[in-house]
């Protein structure tokens, strides 16, 4: 098999994985975590820094890099609209997305 027909059966199974993703999304929508509060804090932190200059030209692991920092704001945003603060937690319900970013964030 040639390298462009297993790109191109990857790209069917990436289409695949996007359709079960919206599947799962509608059935889930948020889920409720608890947070450390200092990790919490950390969140809000990096949805209130300001970036001002743009990427510029990014190796695979500075793209990556930024991909995370910008998921970690988005969870800093949901923690500061929706978190409640139960003893040294912080309880939010997270977009399953954000809360899957994590997830792999931490494998």
């Amino acid at each position: 098999m040639s390298g462009g027909e297993q790109y191109t059966r990857y790209q069917r199974d990436a289409e695949v994985l996007a359709a079960i993703g919206a599947c799962v999304e509608a059935q889930t929508g948020r889920v409720t975590v608890r947070l450390p509060e200092a990790l919490a804090e950390a969140a809000v932190a990096a949805w209130h820094r300001d970036e001002p200059d743009g990427p510029g030209t990014e190796t695979p692991e500075q793209y990556a890099a930024r991909d995370r920092a910008a998921e970690l704001a988005l969870i800093g945003l949901a923690v500061a609209e929706r978190g409640r603060r139960q003893g040294g937690e912080v309880v939010v319900d997270l977009d399953v997305g954000s809360a899957g970013a994590a997830v792999r964030a931490a494998e």
